[in-house]
């Protein structure tokens, strides 16, 4: 197999987890080496449906999921299930934008390639932690929100830019901090390791979001701010969460009068 479509709808397929973790590792591996590249003969991406995935964790309603405290084991697993759960979604994004959107520059789908080889580090590190507080991938109950907008995006590839990477992932970039800040409270040194090192690594990420948004709009003649304003109103209704990581924001690509626009829409 040397068409990169192909490759990265296997991984995006896979169900199980480690099987997922693997052939993201090889398909990375194999573009980075020049084995597989971008076929324009590939034949044309389906209707996007459910990604490959685990018959459990059981996907319910956000508001379903239920907080809990930090101050148990129990507690604090629940917190790194929660996050694995949202890298073994990213891992599905990543290549469902290598899939999906053909045509594209060699260095987008290098870039969405690297960042589900970045997502798949990620899980694996959460899931080496979930079982040291002696839990698995599966034991929590999980929400479906971000593969949601996945599918409200995938006919669009400037919203899909927009929407996923620079809303729905820059949350991470808001919300880490304040997770590390909550388990140095309470000692987790090892949990607080692994989430430093993605929320370092996540940065490039939504930057890569941010890179193709306004490759996208320059390709359609769209200013981008008012762009990614009108995809906000039209798919979100401006339901934005904050405050913002400003600093994080910044060194993704956002600049500062889009941020200050943005904190004018937050709630």
């Amino acid at each position: 197999m040397n068409d990169l479509h192909a490759a990265a709808r296997r991984c995006l397929d896979a169900c199980d987890p480690a099987e997922k973790l693997q052939l993201t590792r090889a398909t990375w591996n194999a573009l980075q080496s020049g084995h597989l590249a971008p076929d324009p003969s590939s034949p044309a991406p389906t209707p996007i449906g459910d990604p490959g995935r685990p018959a459990r964790p059981r996907l319910v309603a956000q508001r379903q999921v239920p907080r809990r405290g930090l101050g148990t084991p129990e507690g604090r697993a629940a917190l790194v299930h929660a996050v694995a759960h949202i890298e073994f979604n990213a891992i599905n994004l990543a290549w469902d934008a290598v899939y999906r959107f053909r045509g594209m520059p060699a260095a987008y789908y290098r870039d969405w390639a690297s960042c589900a080889n970045d997502e798949a580090r990620h899980f694996a590190l959460l899931s080496d932690r979930l079982a040291e507080l002696g839990h698995a991938y599966g034991d929590f109950d999980a929400h479906n929100g971000l593969w949601e907008m996945a599918g409200k995006t995938a006919h669009h590839d400037t919203a899909r830019m927009a929407l996923v990477p620079r809303v729905l992932e820059a949350r991470g970039l808001d919300v880490t901090p304040g997770m590390i800040e909550r388990l140095r409270a309470v000692g987790d040194e090892r949990t607080i390791a692994i989430l430093e090192v993605i929320l370092r690594e996540e940065v490039a990420h939504v930057a890569a979001g941010t890179r193709w948004f306004r490759w996208c709009c320059e390709r359609d003649g769209l200013d981008s701010r008012e762009a990614f304003l009108d995809l906000l109103r039209e798919y979100m209704g401006c339901n934005l969460r904050g405050p913002f990581n400003r600093p994080a924001r910044l060194q993704a690509g956002f600049d500062d009068e889009e941020l200050n626009r943005l904190a004018i829409l937050a709630v």
